[in-house]
């Protein structure tokens, strides 16, 4: 068993998990990025954060810290 939090779990879920509990508004505040402030949507997410590792970075460490708040 692994301990490493992303381990089996897509970017896809990640987004959609973060969206759901923050909405769109609160991850551009807490990640300042265009996907998530500049008419957002689950796909031009992912498709920003696939093409760009600092951002999906940042992403993952959200969602890890939110598992934390949980």
């Amino acid at each position: 068993m692994s301990k490493d939090p992303l381990e089996g779990i897509s970017l896809k879920t990640i987004v959609t998990l973060l969206e759901a509990r923050y909405g769109f508004e609160e991850l551009g505040q807490r990640i300042n990025i265009r996907c998530f402030t500049d008419d957002p949507s689950i796909a031009s997410s992912l498709k920003f954060l696939r093409k760009t590792p600092w951002a999906r970075t940042k992403v993952e460490e959200l969602y890890i810290a939110s598992l934390d708040q949980a």
